[in-house]
């Protein structure tokens, strides 16, 4: 990773960017290592906020979302969950479980686990929707991403 790293950085050349990206725009998607979402939705370097977690959960993106709107500016989200998500068919029980097997306390919290990729990204749609912590005069789209195809699908959308 060091050795890459100094490769990369003997050709960085930032420029003139700043923190607030210059699409405005905000991703939400999962930490899937087989999805690159900068070359995906044809993103330069700078262009959005990219916010990963398990699953592509809205409920543990909320914080970082309120932050990338009031401080940087980002006025319009996507939602982007993925086929063959890790996530999906499984239960927080089973992830609980295999914690503790591994001698951790998993606590008590969600693992925001799901079933359907179409009704979870509804469902993130709408908890976006119902969050104080975000702004509400922006467009939020939803999406599933194929791994086998690379193509985007539109499944759910909230006008600003």
């Amino acid at each position: 990773m060091l050795v890459a790293n100094r490769k990369y950085a003997a050709s960085f050349h930032p420029g003139q960017l700043r923190a607030q990206p210059r699409k405005r725009l905000a991703v939400v998607l999962c930490m899937d290592a087989r999805i690159d979402p900068v070359a995906a939705l044809g993103l330069a370097y700078g262009d959005a906020h990219i916010i990963r977690n398990a699953g592509g959960r809205m409920a543990d993106a909320l914080r970082s979302l309120a932050v990338s709107q009031a401080m940087l500016g980002t006025e319009e989200v996507a939602i982007i969950h993925h086929t063959l998500c890790g996530m999906a068919g499984i239960a927080d029980d089973a992830i609980r479980a295999e914690i503790r097997r591994q001698g951790r306390d998993p606590g008590d919290g969600p693992f925001h686990t799901f079933s359907s990729l179409e009704d979870v990204t509804r469902e993130d749609v709408a908890i976006y929707r119902t969050s104080s912590l975000v702004r509400q005069d922006v467009p939020v789209r939803g999406f599933v991403f194929d791994v086998a195809t690379g193509l985007l699908t539109e499944v759910g959308a909230s006008g600003g």
